[in-house]
């Protein structure tokens, strides 16, 4: 096996891809791994362009194995693959499923020898340490990814052991009510200064957002505060510090993932690289606390000489920095694990489940109610709303050539 290409969608996808960039350094450099999950078949496609069906592993992961775009890229890959070994039943040897439900993993062709279970419980977005992590295990090998599952275990041992003022799952749980609920801020950020944590930002989104989203508290009355601030973020040094007096005073709640140089810094990265990243997030550290006014004090020498009032800002925005020596497994699992329990700390204030996902599940079930709609032969009647019918309607004559 040369190749594994992960197949999946939401946390079963942005878990083991988020985890296997930030750990590539530990992977064995001899295997290519991809992920797919956008239902557009360049995505799958993309993936499949160069590699040998005879020497690829493809797992499907899905829990009920009825998610409509897993199952659609699933079955390229199955054709892709049976067309290029030109033999129906190395599908047996060639998929492997992460799911719960092995009549649908039977049904799809898969030997249910080949399945990988885990309990039903487990919500996509808080799975890359279970059975989902298949293939990052698969790349960096079973020995370092038990060192990722304990530093998983650390964090939950902290969290149920350690007294509340010195506990940094609750504290930066309590944080960010203080400053969502008390103070207004409206947006929180991620900003890794690794490079191998670019697609964090994005795993903590869907864990943030869909997680402490709700409308109603857990007894049924409607949300009457903000329950989370809406997460933004990409990799540190990619967002100017020029951009910053473009937020609003009092709507900023920046924390940033930072680790000086991390696992590069050991491996291809030098001392001026970890300055240079060092010294960028430091600086805008500052800047976020104190600033500037736009005409003199602070502002760069040159404004001083002409003020630019359109450059002030307050300043007075929070930051959290974490400083890892290393970007290691142990180290990944700790940061995974801390805002996992930080999202947890806010939902239980709030009063709201931070595990189920209704609205995902509303979606999903009206995506099955449409597919036929979208692919019927004769115009099928519409009974949606306006808006949703005209959408159908668009698609279909798209799908006709019509312009």
């Amino acid at each position: 096996m040369r190749a594994v290409v992960n197949i999946g969608i939401g946390g079963s996808d942005l878990g083991p891809a988020m985890a296997y960039e930030a750990l590539r350094d530990f992977a064995d450099p001899g295997m290519a791994v991809r992920f797919v999950s956008n239902v557009d078949a360049a995505d799958i496609l993309w993936a499949l362009r160069d590699l040998d069906p005879e020497e690829t592993l493809v797992i499907v992961s899905s829990k009920t194995f009825t998610t409509l775009e897993t199952l659609t890229n699933a079955r390229t890959a199955r054709e892709w693959l049976v067309g290029g070994i030109g033999d129906p039943d190395a599908v047996r040897h060639h998929f492997v499923a992460v799911s719960t439900n092995a009549a649908a993993v039977a049904e799809f062709g898969i030997d249910t020898a080949n399945m990988v279970g885990f309990w039903d419980w487990v919500g996509g977005r808080y799975s890359v340490d279970s059975a989902i992590g298949l293939s990052l295990m698969i790349a960096i090998g079973p020995e370092r990814f038990g060192e990722l599952l304990a530093g998983f275990r650390a964090i939950d041992e902290h969290f149920r052991d350690a007294p509340v003022e010195r506990n940094m799952p609750v504290l930066m749980g309590l944080l960010g009510i203080w400053y969502t609920d008390f103070l207004g801020a409206e947006t929180d950020a991620v900003l890794p200064y690794a490079q191998r944590l670019a697609r964090f930002p994005a795993y903590l989104q869907q864990l943030d957002m869909e997680s402490n989203g709700k409308q109603v508290h857990l007894d049924g009355p409607r949300v009457d505060v903000p329950d989370r601030a809406g997460r933004l973020g990409r990799a540190g040094d990619e967002r100017p510090a020029r951009l910053l007096p473009a937020h609003p005073p009092g709507h900023d709640a920046w924390s940033r993932a930072t680790s000086s140089g991390s696992a590069a810094r050991s491996r291809t990265g030098s001392a001026s690289t970890t300055t240079c990243s060092s010294r960028t997030c430091i600086a805008q550290a500052e800047a976020l606390a104190f600033g500037q006014d736009g005409r003199g004090g602070r502002a760069p020498r040159a404004w001083r000489r002409t003020p630019v009032r359109s450059a002030t800002f307050e300043g007075n925005r929070p930051s959290n920095d974490l400083w890892p020596e290393r970007l290691t497994p142990r180290v990944l699992g700790k940061l995974v694990a801390l805002y996992e329990h930080r999202v947890f700390t806010q939902g239980t204030i709030w009063g709201i489940n931070s595990f189920d996902q209704w609205g995902v599940e509303l979606g999903k079930a009206l995506a099955l109610a449409v597919i036929p709609q979208l692919q019927a032969a004769e115009e099928p009647p519409l009974r949606h709303d306006s808006s949703t019918n005209a959408l159908i309607r668009r698609y279909r004559a798209l799908r006709r050539g019509d312009s």
